[in-house]
């Protein structure tokens, strides 16, 4: 599909506002809506270029309500050789099988595979039978090449990926691990409408870890809404360490935060 994303049309998605806290961009928007499109037309830009000057390129994607409308502008702006792109993703439950509404990689196969040719897309299998394994076979796969772009949501607790307050190592010597979820995680899963009850919310998921999420060449990092103001509070002003796990990204000058109004109400 062509794009008709003109650069008149891209000044109506522009930011209110745009600031630094330490190293971490910050990008406020009016709505949700011109945040995803915005973040797609950078994402787009950025692709392209990236094809164009190394003939390929390799994405991590994110899962969650705060990447839907994202995807889907990215998706239906077209102009991007998917071909080209290798995609992986940030995590999986441990003990469901691709076929569960909310298996993450349910979420990419009707989200995303659906609309897209990609060269490839490595998948976590969650409901292997030795999870270890799997850990060590996804490694491989991540560490054959250099990762190009990540996308990343924030958890009520300050979570990305399934690196939770209680499980995130900032100096992680792994690239994938098994982790123990905590209780604000999996209850935000069931308000989310994902799980009907916390007890059908597995309690142990594979995750990318820190070191390997922040190794990449750029992050966009998604967090709009009401219920994420407090938490973007404590990530930007808050002290650095993994009480909030997504406060790491202030160091990292390749990575940009998308907030909307009602998410930086608390700034």
């Amino acid at each position: 599909m062509a794009s008709n994303f003109s650069n008149n049309t891209t000044e109506l998605y522009q930011p209110i506002k745009t600031f630094f806290v330490d190293s971490l961009s910050v990008k406020v928007y009016h709505q949700e809506a011109k945040m995803a499109q915005d973040a797609a037309y950078i994402t787009q830009e950025y692709l392209q270029n990236l094809i164009t000057k190394q003939g390929k390129a390799t994405v991590i994607l994110a899962t969650g309500n705060s990447q839907i409308m994202f995807l889907q502008n990215l998706i239906s702006l077209g102009a991007i050789d998917w071909s080209k792109v290798t995609l992986f993703h940030l995590d999986e439950y441990l003990g469901i099988s691709g076929n569960h509404p909310a298996s993450f990689r349910f979420y990419l196969q009707e989200k995303v595979e659906k609309f897209i040719k990609p060269h490839q897309f490595n998948y976590i299998e969650g409901d292997v039978n030795e999870p270890l394994e799997e850990c060590d076979r996804y490694t491989k796969l991540l560490s054959s090449q250099p990762i190009d772009l990540v996308f990343l949501g924030v958890g009520k607790n300050g979570h990305i990926a399934f690196n939770d307050p209680s499980v995130a190592n900032f100096n992680d010597s792994r690239t994938v691990k098994l982790v123990k979820l905590d209780i604000t995680n999996r209850q935000q899963q069931v308000d989310q409408g994902h799980f009907p009850n916390l007890n059908a919310v597995p309690q142990y998921a594979f995750t990318l870890t820190i070191p390997t999420i922040c190794s990449a060449k750029k992050i966009l990092c998604f967090a709009p809404g009401k219920r994420k103001a407090k938490v973007i509070k404590d990530m930007l002003y808050n002290p650095i360490n993994q009480f909030c796990p997504a406060s790491i990204l202030r160091q990292k000058s390749q990575a940009i935060l998308f907030l909307d109004t009602d998410s930086a109400n608390l700034l």
